[in-house]
């Protein structure tokens, strides 16, 4: 079976809820769509939203170099070459995340699709199910504990906090959730980067009673060694983030002593399934737990990731939220979430359609 067209757009799609995280304010996004149509009428779905400040490149950047290649190398070949076609889109596109992230995933999704299998069944399912949190961004303490009670009346069991502006104020926001709500959420937190590492330290000595699951990236992405000599039981909780970009950075960031004991995988960082399922080996082999990360992203790509995320034997924890406040999709179907917890349908590839 050949593929006998690829389509390429952008599409622009607006937020329900606006949010602010350390370095900036978000109200819309927008991704890039990829079908591949194969003979038979199957069509493979992927998409991209990559972040500039992160990988270097972002959604015009990734829509550009699409239009310019066209992909004319792709076209008419045998979807049954997968591995093949795989390689030459890493090997074609090998700087630029986004596109790789794109074609990844409609090549998963429209292999899988022929072979009428979930993508997760190509892989392995190890795990049903697990609960994502769901984000809450920069703001004041009544507006925090407003939305928390929003997501948490609305079954969810895991909030991840942003944090990052100034440290006090960061620890009396986690102190009045935990007297407003108790022990009901788990929270995680996401510095984005916003702290040094005594201020980390400091984080961890001022919140020993406020039971945080995980702290996301506290410092810079190139200062993340500095944690290595943090005790054991505070390495334990960092999950490394902007750090960890592809299979290169994992194997740096597993040796011993490592500094933190969990890896943040975002296909949009990595480039897609196939480079998130090789950071996923260097940390199994390592003992290191994997956390599933997301920009603002079309269901697409968040099932793409949930699919590797629960074909992974040390996957620990999801924090795929990021199509939940998108005023309209693409597609439909993909992931499914009940009372905060994803799980996966039976439909072929990524189970998602028109």
């Amino acid at each position: 079976m050949r593929i006998a067209d690829i389509n390429i757009r952008k599409e622009n799609l607006a937020l329900t809820r606006p949010y602010a995280i350390s370095y900036k304010t978000v109200d819309s996004v927008e991704n890039v769509i990829v079908e591949l149509h194969l003979e038979n009428g199957v069509i493979g779905y992927g998409a991209a939203n990559p972040s500039k400040y992160v990988v270097g490149k972002d959604v015009d950047d990734t829509y550009n170099r699409l239009r310019v290649d066209e992909l004319g190398w792709l076209k008419n070949e045998k979807i049954s070459q997968f591995p093949h076609l795989l390689d030459q889109v890493y090997t074609a596109f090998e700087d630029d995340a986004g596109v790789k992230v794109a074609l990844d995933v409609a090549l998963h999704d429209a292999f899988t699709k022929l072979l009428d299998i979930p993508l997760v069944a190509f892989y392995g399912q190890k795990i049903q199910s697990l609960p994502t949190s769901v984000t809450i961004g920069i703001m004041g303490i009544e507006e925090t504990l407003a939305e928390a009670k929003e997501y948490l009346d609305g079954g969810f069991k895991v909030l991840k906090v942003k944090l990052g502006k100034e440290l006090k104020e960061d620890i009396e926001r986690l102190k009045a959730l935990r007297i407003e709500y108790g022990g009901k959420p788990v929270i995680r937190i996401d510095a984005n980067q916003g702290w040094s590492k005594a201020e980390t330290m400091d984080f961890f000595q001022y919140t020993s009673d406020l039971d945080i699951e995980l702290v996301e990236q506290p410092v810079k992405a190139d200062q993340i060694g500095q944690l290595c000599d943090l005790p054991e039981q505070f390495k334990e909780l960092i999950a490394a983030d902007e750090s960890l970009v592809n299979e290169q950075d994992a194997m740096s960031l597993a040796q011993t002593p490592h500094p933190a004991g969990i890896f943040n995988i975002k296909l949009m960082k990595c480039g897609g399934v196939r480079e998130a399922k090789r950071i996923a080996r260097v940390a199994e082999q390592s003992g290191i737990a994997l956390m599933w990360g997301c920009n603002d992203e079309s269901i697409i790509s968040i099932t793409a990731a949930l699919h590797a995320a629960l074909s992974s034997f040390n996957t620990k924890y999801l924090d795929l939220d990021g199509s939940f406040d998108l005023a309209k999709d693409v597609v439909k179907g993909g992931f499914v979430l009940k009372d905060g917890y994803l799980s996966l349908s039976d439909k072929p590839g990524l189970g998602v359609f028109a």
